[in-house]
């Protein structure tokens, strides 16, 4: 699997935007937990969904999932449908930073970590680049 894999932006497109079926695929997981993420960011409209598998990279963790929501509410839904999922996946006690504020939402689920940003603070903080990984909503290519 590819450092990154493919990337799914809706692009803040209105309701009559192109169907579901024309728009990029999401990254793909190599677990359960790491699908059932991705599916569940795409459910909830999540924007600029990256994967970056860090298998043999980093102690840490094995992969970090990196997405977008269009505000501060939204930002804040998501990450607690997602804390609902962990705790469905029999994960508990997930660690979480940033949920009062939803800029930047961190959650730790151990073996993935995913960070929620809204658009303007990810671009700000361009945590992509820390693991050499472009996004479409930057547009183009990493430079070291």
């Amino acid at each position: 699997m590819d450092l990154m894999d493919s990337v799914h932006s809706e692009d803040g497109q209105a309701e009559d935007g192109p169907s579901s079926d024309e728009r990029q695929p999401l990254p793909v997981g190599a677990t359960a937990l790491e699908q059932a993420i991705l599916a569940k960011l795409d459910d909830d409209k999540a924007q600029d969904i990256v994967l970056i598998d860090l298998r043999g990279k980093s102690p840490m963790t094995d992969a970090m999932i990196v997405a977008s929501g269009r505000s501060h509410r939204h930002v804040g839904a998501v990450a607690d449908h997602l804390l609902r999922l962990f705790k469905e996946q029999g994960l508990g006690k997930v660690k979480v930073e940033g949920l009062p504020h939803c800029d930047w939402v961190l959650l730790d689920a151990g073996d993935v970590i995913v960070h929620l940003f809204r658009p303007e603070v990810r671009t700000f903080y361009n945590i992509e680049k820390i693991w050499a990984v472009d996004s479409a909503h930057r547009g183009g290519p990493a430079r070291d």
